[in-house]
């Protein structure tokens, strides 16, 4: 007696797994990117609400893959574009920004305003060190 098992149709089809590159996407995104730009700098000059064109940026940038794209190019810079990549994307450093707002957010609520600018000034030259020494172990 032999069991026959119906037919399992294919998860990945090949063909889509093998497409070529997709040449000529700089005809759409760098018309993207100029465009974000220019609303970054029309919401600058007409002084529009901080965060909703932060909001909208950020969303339009992530549909878009406008930010992917913009490291890509970064990267392709001979010798400092792969590590300006690597050290934009190293996570202790977007970690020590967040907690940086955070606790500046309950300073300044708290009222201590001038205190965080100090703060914020000595944040800043601890991830500028850090990056600093990423790029010297790297070269060196």
């Amino acid at each position: 007696m032999s069991l026959h098992l119906p037919e399992v149709p294919e998860i990945f089809d090949t063909k889509e797994i093998a497409k070529p590159l997709k040449r000529g996407a700089w005809k759409v995104m760098l018309p993207l990117s100029i465009l974000l730009l220019a609303f970054i700098v029309l919401a600058w000059h007409f002084n529009w609400d901080a965060k909703a064109v932060t909001a909208g940026v950020l969303l339009f940038g992530s549909i878009s893959h406008v930010f992917a794209w913009i490291i890509g190019i970064i990267g392709l810079v001979p010798i400092i574009g792969p590590v300006i990549v690597k050290v934009l994307s190293l996570s202790i450093i977007w970690l020590l920004n967040a907690v940086g707002y955070l606790v500046s957010f309950i300073a300044i609520k708290r009222g201590y305003s001038k205190d965080v600018l100090t703060y914020r000034g000595l944040t800043v030259a601890l991830i500028v060190g850090i990056i600093i020494g990423y790029l010297i172990g790297h070269f060196v």
